[in-house]
């Protein structure tokens, strides 16, 4: 398993930011590929995802460890990854989402395709940066 660490500052305090990442439909809006996000039950999320021109739907299972403001997920089916996030207060309107996944290099190109060793980790590293940056815009933005 490979492992990708990322953080972003955002201008919020971290219960708005707690609640924003608990908003599994708003996930289209800034993680790049999701093109569909739903909650199912409990602690469930479906995603319907194209990555490298492949789509792939899988499920998710996430477990908050709210006293901690860290949130687990975990994919139940389609390609092996979890991660996770965690909030970190800086002050009172300020804080840190730091960014955990973990993946199975070959699993990921099987499922989604593209490059592979530096490259792909590489491409991950952008593409988690990417999103984080998004979150942080559509987050201060109020949405």
């Amino acid at each position: 398993m490979s492992t990708l660490e990322e953080h972003v500052d955002i201008g919020v305090p971290a219960d708005v930011a707690w609640d924003s990442l608990h908003r599994v439909e708003t996930y289209p809006q800034f993680l790049r590929g999701v093109r569909e996000a739903r909650t199912e039950g409990a602690n469930r999320a479906h995603l319907d995802v194209e990555a490298g021109g492949r789509a792939q739907e899988f499920d998710t299972q996430i477990t908050d460890r709210a006293d901690q403001r860290t949130m687990e997920w975990k994919t139940t089916s389609g390609p092996d990854l979890s991660g996770s996030f965690s909030l970190l207060p800086i002050d009172q309107q300020h804080t840190r989402v730091q960014a955990r996944v973990e993946y199975d290099p070959g699993a990921v190109r099987e499922a989604f395709g593209g490059p592979k060793g530096f490259a792909q980790a590489t491409a991950i590293e952008r593409l988690v940066r990417s999103d984080l940056e998004q979150f942080k815009g559509l987050v201060e933005q109020g949405r």
